[in-house]
């Protein structure tokens, strides 16, 4: 009688790192140097924070492509770490946050305000590994899009340059994630309320509509003056970008 012996079959090899660079931010240490040392491992650069200040500090100065946060750290808690990554950076990283089980309901809070993705504590390493490159496929992907432009005004999501025809804006990460704003949303009146809120979130009301006028009136100032006029004012209502003609 013949036969053949039954073999379970071989679960694939996980998807290895490109050298991508991940900053992985846990107070405690044991976690810390567990997935730092997983990830290298699996191909990517990896660095390590202790604390939300200093997670910010290396993400300004070093730019990762991915960040692994924590939910609770010892001097704020991760949703403030992201809400500020978001808010200082239009390209900010993907956020893969850590999160106890118990702490669950308050993942909405932290997904809502630019959060990309969860793995609940404790963890298993090949799930962490599976949504690390699925968050950086989805980067890779949107930075392989077209830039964004209008007419002769063109944005460079990559270099965070902007050009109007010939001349490169000499503009601050402020005015460019507003205009990249009003930009995406060619056409469109756009209110001082919405334009607060992506901009600064939550913390918009603290900055005021005066904050809003000096922004438009600097970004104005630099998009518009040396050729016909992109950025209007619909008194009453807001801001948008476009040709006169369309509204």
């Amino acid at each position: 009688m013949y036969g053949s012996v039954s073999e379970k079959p071989e679960k694939p090899a996980p998807a290895r790192g490109g050298g991508q660079h991940i900053l992985v931010v846990d107070d405690e240490t044991r976690i810390a140097e567990l997935l730092a040392t997983t990830l290298e491992l699996a191909g990517y650069r990896v660095g390590t924070a202790a604390t939300g200040g200093e997670a910010l500090d290396r993400v300004g100065r070093e730019r990762p492509d991915l960040v692994i946060l924590d939910v609770m750290l010892p001097d704020m808690d991760g949703f403030t770490v992201c809400r500020r990554l978001v808010a200082a950076d239009e390209d900010h990283p993907p956020v893969l946050f850590l999160t106890a089980r118990d702490s669950l309901d308050s993942l909405v809070t932290g997904l809502g305000i630019g959060g990309n993705d969860y793995v609940t504590k404790p963890f298993r390493i090949a799930e962490v590994l599976a949504r690390v490159q699925a968050q950086l496929r989805t980067r890779s992907r949107r930075r392989e899009e077209p830039s964004p432009r209008y007419a002769d005004l063109v944005l460079d999501d990559t270099t965070r340059q902007a050009r109007r025809g010939q001349r490169t804006l000499a503009l601050t990460p402020g005015e460019f994630r507003l205009l990249r704003y009003l930009l995406v949303n060619a056409g469109q009146v756009l209110s001082k309320e919405q334009i607060g809120e992506h901009l600064w979130l939550a913390e918009h009301r603290r900055y005021g509509d005066n904050a809003i006028e000096k922004l438009v009136s600097r970004l104005r100032h630099k998009v518009d003056g040396a050729g016909p006029a992109l950025i209007h004012t619909r008194r009453g209502f807001g801001y948008w970008l476009g040709r006169l003609a369309q509204i």
